[in-house]
Protein backbone atom coordinates (compact mmCIF):
# COMPACT_ATOMS: atom_id res chain seq x y z
CA UNK A 1 0.00 0.00 0.00
CA UNK A 2 1.12 3.79 -0.54
CA UNK A 3 0.81 5.74 2.29
CA UNK A 4 1.44 9.74 3.08
CA UNK A 5 1.96 10.04 6.81
CA UNK A 6 1.38 13.59 8.65
CA UNK A 7 4.23 15.49 10.52
CA UNK A 8 1.94 14.76 13.82
CA UNK A 9 1.91 10.85 13.15
CA UNK A 10 5.26 10.98 13.33
CA UNK A 11 8.45 9.53 11.29
CA UNK A 12 8.18 6.70 13.36
CA UNK A 13 5.12 5.51 11.71
CA UNK A 14 6.44 6.13 8.53
CA UNK A 15 9.64 4.38 8.79
CA UNK A 16 7.61 1.70 10.26
CA UNK A 17 5.22 1.42 7.34
CA UNK A 18 8.53 1.23 4.94
CA UNK A 19 10.08 -1.30 6.88
CA UNK A 20 7.25 -3.66 6.42
CA UNK A 21 7.23 -3.26 2.56
CA UNK A 22 4.70 -0.10 2.13
CA UNK A 23 5.60 2.52 -0.11
CA UNK A 24 5.15 5.55 2.77
CA UNK A 25 6.08 9.06 2.51
CA UNK A 26 6.33 11.29 6.14
CA UNK A 27 5.16 14.64 4.85
CA UNK A 28 8.02 16.14 7.27
CA UNK A 29 10.12 15.21 5.23
CA UNK A 30 8.47 17.12 2.39
CA UNK A 31 9.32 20.84 3.32
CA UNK A 32 7.20 22.99 5.53
CA UNK A 33 3.79 22.60 6.33
CA UNK A 34 1.92 23.43 2.70
CA UNK A 35 -1.65 22.94 4.85
CA UNK A 36 -4.34 20.34 5.17
CA UNK A 37 -6.01 20.87 1.99
CA UNK A 38 -2.92 20.83 -0.02
CA UNK A 39 -1.39 17.56 1.99
CA UNK A 40 -4.45 16.03 1.16
CA UNK A 41 -4.48 17.29 -2.51
CA UNK A 42 -1.20 15.25 -2.36
CA UNK A 43 -1.98 12.23 -1.10
CA UNK A 44 -4.46 12.02 -4.10
CA UNK A 45 -2.40 12.76 -6.84
CA UNK A 46 -0.09 9.98 -5.44
CA UNK A 47 -2.89 7.56 -4.74
CA UNK A 48 -1.36 7.64 -1.68
CA UNK A 49 -3.73 6.62 1.92
CA UNK A 50 -3.18 9.82 4.19
CA UNK A 51 -2.13 8.86 8.05
CA UNK A 52 -2.81 11.53 10.52
CA UNK A 53 -3.87 12.09 13.96
CA UNK A 54 -5.31 15.92 12.47
CA UNK A 55 -9.42 15.60 12.97
CA UNK A 56 -9.33 18.57 10.33
CA UNK A 57 -9.50 16.03 7.69
CA UNK A 58 -12.53 14.65 8.11
CA UNK A 59 -13.72 17.96 8.26
CA UNK A 60 -12.30 18.66 4.77
CA UNK A 61 -13.63 15.49 3.22
CA UNK A 62 -17.27 15.51 4.91
CA UNK A 63 -18.48 18.73 4.83
CA UNK A 64 -16.19 20.24 2.38
CA UNK A 65 -16.54 17.68 0.00
CA UNK A 66 -12.44 16.90 -0.67
CA UNK A 67 -11.44 14.09 -2.66
CA UNK A 68 -9.39 11.21 -1.00
CA UNK A 69 -8.15 8.01 -1.51
CA UNK A 70 -8.30 6.82 1.64
CA UNK A 71 -7.60 8.54 5.26
CA UNK A 72 -6.51 6.71 8.61
CA UNK A 73 -7.32 8.80 11.76
CA UNK A 74 -5.49 7.97 14.98
CA UNK A 75 -6.37 11.09 16.92
CA UNK A 76 -6.78 9.38 20.01
CA UNK A 77 -3.73 7.37 19.64
CA UNK A 78 -0.77 7.64 21.61
CA UNK A 79 2.77 7.64 20.09
CA UNK A 80 3.44 4.75 21.33
CA UNK A 81 0.39 2.73 20.76
CA UNK A 82 0.42 3.99 16.60
CA UNK A 83 2.43 1.16 15.34
CA UNK A 84 0.38 -1.55 17.01
CA UNK A 85 -2.94 -0.01 16.00
CA UNK A 86 -2.00 1.05 12.52
CA UNK A 87 -0.76 -3.17 12.00
CA UNK A 88 -4.22 -4.07 13.25
CA UNK A 89 -6.08 -1.60 10.78
CA UNK A 90 -3.55 -2.58 7.66
CA UNK A 91 -4.69 -6.47 8.50
CA UNK A 92 -7.88 -6.33 9.35
CA UNK A 93 -9.13 -3.38 7.02
CA UNK A 94 -6.65 -3.21 4.66
CA UNK A 95 -8.52 -4.15 1.38
CA UNK A 96 -11.35 -1.36 2.09
CA UNK A 97 -8.51 1.16 2.66
CA UNK A 98 -7.38 0.26 -0.51
CA UNK A 99 -10.90 1.34 -2.00
CA UNK A 100 -11.18 4.51 -0.50
CA UNK A 101 -12.23 3.74 2.91
CA UNK A 102 -12.09 6.15 6.24
CA UNK A 103 -10.24 4.18 9.42
CA UNK A 104 -11.08 6.02 12.62
CA UNK A 105 -9.55 5.27 15.34
CA UNK A 106 -10.55 6.24 18.89
CA UNK A 107 -9.09 4.09 22.21
CA UNK A 108 -10.06 0.86 21.14
CA UNK A 109 -12.82 1.48 18.67
CA UNK A 110 -12.23 1.00 15.04
CA UNK A 111 -14.52 2.39 12.61
CA UNK A 112 -14.39 2.25 9.39
CA UNK A 113 -16.57 4.64 6.58
CA UNK A 114 -16.13 3.02 2.74
CA UNK A 115 -17.03 4.94 0.24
Amino acid sequence: MKFLVDRCAGRRLANWLSSGGHDSVYAGALGPDPGDRALLQRAVSEKRILVTIDTDFGRLVYRGGEVHCGIVRLPDVRCNNRIELMSTVIERYGPQLEKGAIVTVRGEKIRVSVP
